[in-house]
C-alpha cells in the first residue's frame, strides 16, 4: 500500500487571517533565509537538528537585529541573555533536543570560528533552542553533535522547507499528536512598503488542538492512549525583511508566543516557550504606528506553522512501546467541513 500524502493547512483549503501567504508559505520566503535539517530515525532514536540560516551573517554583517520573547522560561535556550541584552544574533539559529543543546551549541561555535574572517575572534554567542523529545527518543544518550550540526548547516537551502517529523521535530509530541517542524509565511504592507514575515516552529507542548477554531481533541481522533508530551515546550523563529530594530522585533516575538493559544496550547507550568524574531532588512526602522499589520501577519504565520507541524508529521514510535500518532487527515477534513470552514470534498485524504 502507498501511504497517503501528508497535507499542509493550505492544501486543505483553510485560510488564516487576511494577509496572503508567501510563495512557498515558508520562512524561506524571507530573502536570504535558509533552512536545513539533520534527522535520525531508529528504533530508539527520533531526533535531530534544524538550522535557520540568515545568509547575511558572516558574509556581509557580523550580526543582525533580533528580539526575544519568553512565554515561560522552563527551557535551555543557549545564548538567550546576550541576545536579549544586545538585541542581535551573530550565528545561525539551531534547534535540537533538550539534552543535546549544549553539544550542538559547541559544534555551532566551532563551525563559526572555522569560517574565513573569524581567525581572531575571541567571543561569539551561538544561539540554540530546544524541546524535549524524550517520549520517542533515548534523550539521555545525547547523540547529536558536530556531524549533525554540519549536516544541517550544509543542507540549508531556500525554497520549500521539509516539515513534520524531520530535524529537531523528529521526536516531538504536541497536543496529543505527533508534532514536529512547521513553517508558514505572509506578505504584508508596512507603511508604503511590502514585506514578508515567515515563521518556523518546533512544536512539543500540551493542550487541546484547535484548527481554525474547530476543536480536534486527540482522544477522539487517534487510537489508544494519547501520546505524552515530555517537557511541554515550543520554539518559534520569526524572520522578516521589514527593517525592524531590536525593540520592535521583541514586540513581534511576543505576538509569536501569543499565537500558540490559537491552536489550543495550555501553557503548562513546565513549558519552555520561546520566540526569536530577526530582521534581514537594512533601511531605517518604520514608525511603531505602522506595525499592527505586521504583528497580525506574524501571529497568523505562527499559528499556521504550528498547525502544519502536526498535519505534515508522520507517526513515530520507540522500541519501549511509545507511539505518537499522526493526526488523521480524513477526520480533520470532516470536522472542518462540518464546521463550515472548508467545503465537503470527495477525497481519499
Amino acid at each position: 500500500m502507498t501511504a497517503q500524502p501528508r497535507l499542509r493547512l493550505a492544501d486543505l483549503g483553510v485560510t488564516l487571517g487576511t494577509h496572503p501567504r508567501g510563495r512557498h508559505n515558508a520562512i524561506t520566503d524571507v530573502p536570504g533565509v535558509l533552512v536545513g535539517h539533520s534527522t535520525i530515525h531508529t528504533d530508539r532514536l527520533n531526533t535531530g537538528v534544524t538550522a535557520i540560516v540568515p545568509e547575511v551573517i558572516g558574509a556581509d554583517r557580523r550580526w543582525i537585529p533580533a528580539g526575544l520573547a519568553v512565554g515561560n522560561g522552563y527551557g535551555k535556550l543557549v545564548g538567550a541573555t546576550q541576545l536579549q541584552e544586545l538585541g542581535a544574533i551573530e550565528t545561525p539559529i539551531l534547534l535540537t533536543s533538550t539534552l543535546s543543546a549544549y553539544r550542538v551549541a559547541d559544534a555551532l561555535l566551532g563551525h563559526m570560528l572555522s569560517r574565513p574572517g573569524y581567525e581572531t575572534t575571541t567571543t561569539l554567542n551561538p544561539v540554540v533552542g530546544e524541546t524535549n523529545d524524550g517520549f520517542l527518543s533515548d534523550i539521555r544518550s545525547r547523540p547529536l553533535g558536530t556531524q549533525h550540526v554540519e549536516e544541517a548547516l550544509a543542507s540549508a537551502t531556500s525554497g520549500p522547507v521539509a516539515e513534520g517529523s524531520v530535524g529537531a521535530g523528529s521526536g516531538t509530541v504536541a497536543l496529543g499528536f505527533k508534532g514536529g517542524i512547521g513553517t508558514s509565511s505572509r506578505t504584508v504592507t508596512v507603511g508604503d512598503a511590502r514585506h514578508t514575515v515567515g515563521a518556523l516552529v518546533q512544536s512539543n507542548f500540551s493542550g487541546t488542538l484547535s484548527i481554525a477554531g474547530v476543536p480536534m481533541p486527540s482522544a477522539e481522533l487517534v487510537p489508544g492512549p494519547t501520546a505524552e508530551t515530555v517537557g511541554n515546550s515550543c520554539m518559534i523563529v520569526v524572520a522578516t525583511d521589514a527593517p525592524l530594530d531590536a525593540r520592535q522585533l521583541a514586540r513581534c516575538a511576543r505576538r509569536a508566543v501569543f499565537a500558540m493559544r490559537g491552536v489550543g496550547a495550555d501553557f503548562a507550568q513546565g513549558s519552555g516557550d520561546y520566540a526569536i524574531a530577526f530582521s534581514v532588512g537594512q533601511a531605517a526602522p518604520p514608525d511603531d504606528a505602522l506595525l499592527s499589520p505586521l504583528f497580525q501577519a506574524t501571529m497568523d504565520a505562527v499559528e499556521e506553522a504550528l498547525v502544519n507541524s502536526l498535519l505534515v508529521a508522520t507517526t513515530q514510535s520507540h522500541a519501549d512501546g511509545h507511539i505518537a500518532h499522526a493526526i488523521p487527515l480524513p477526520a480533520v477534513r470532516e470536522r472542518l467541513a462540518a464546521a463550515g470552514v472548508v467545503r465537503v470534498m470527495d477525497s481519499n485524504v
